[in-house]
């Protein structure tokens, strides 16, 4: 992991930071929050991220870098990820949705993949029918690598992105 990870950034009016274990409620609230709308698009409320408890995110806490979006001293966003091998797993990418559209996510992703610049690539999974999600993680230069059929209702889309890791032999 890169020494220049998640330090404090300010991006238009928000602040990125790395988050710790003490956020952890908030975080959790603002995720149950966040995925409500994917529990309707498949119409599945017993999905992880709305079942997650406080103990299992203060866990994750152990083997991930979490990243928090500040507005006005209010976590509005966040993210997780952590390095398998040569890969930075990325996951639960959450805006509140009073603030989507403002580029929440994106400063999120790019915050995250900067922590983990050591990382060959960057790979993560959505669901099949959340569109604005696969919209996002193409433009940010994600491509779908494969898909798994979980249930008749839902398949999970795999993207990576692979980065190009600079030659320090100079």
């Amino acid at each position: 992991m890169s020494d220049r990870c998640c330090l404090y950034t300010k991006v238009r009016s928000m602040i990125i930071k790395q988050a710790d274990v003490e956020d952890a409620g908030e975080i959790l609230e603002l995720q149950k929050l966040a995925y409500l709308s994917e529990a309707r698009i498949y119409n599945d409320y017993a999905i992880p991220p709305l079942l997650q408890t406080l103990e299992q995110i203060e866990s994750d806490f152990e083997s991930h870098i979490f990243l928090k979006a500040l507005t006005d001293s209010r976590v509005v966003g966040s993210v997780r990820a952590r390095m398998d091998q040569d890969t930075c797993l990325i996951g639960r990418l959450v805006v509140h949705p009073d603030h989507q559209n403002r580029g929440i996510g994106t400063g999120l992703m790019n915050e995250i993949e900067r922590c983990f610049d050591e990382a060959r690539r960057f790979e993560l999974f959505t669901g099949h029918k959340s569109e604005r999600n696969i919209a996002l993680y193409r433009k940010l230069g994600y491509r779908v690598v494969r898909s798994e059929k979980i249930s008749e209702n839902l398949s999970l889309v795999y993207m990576q992105k692979v980065q190009q890791l600079r030659d320090d032999r100079t």
